[in-house]
């Protein structure tokens, strides 16, 4: 599986260098007060990839962390209430019957 992983990559790879070499032209981008740059196309394609990847991927990374430290919290409670050898204080017993309804 990893091997089928690795090849993934490296043709997502090869694809990106093939794309990058055969589209090496700059383009001319319109900025604020008439102010005009000139930038490769794969160098504009992959600033505008990670502008929209990167925010969501941070967000992605402080759920994680947010979670793991939530879990991590429960678990050494769960810990310390084992060692404590707290049981539950009366064991489940069944309910009394209902009374019928006349």
């Amino acid at each position: 599986m990893q091997f089928l992983k690795t090849l993934f990559w490296v043709m997502i790879a090869v694809i990106a260098v093939i794309f990058g070499y055969r589209n090496w032209t700059p383009v001319t981008i319109n900025l604020w007060g008439g102010l005009q740059a000139d930038i490769k196309l794969p160098i504009l394609l992959l600033i505008a990839l990670l502008t929209g990847f990167l925010p969501w991927y941070v967000l992605h990374k402080a759920t994680r962390w947010q979670l793991r430290r939530k879990l991590d919290a429960a678990q050494r409670a769960l810990a310390e209430v084992r060692a404590a050898g707290v049981t539950d204080p009366a064991p489940n017993m069944p309910a009394a019957p209902m009374p019928e309804a006349p």
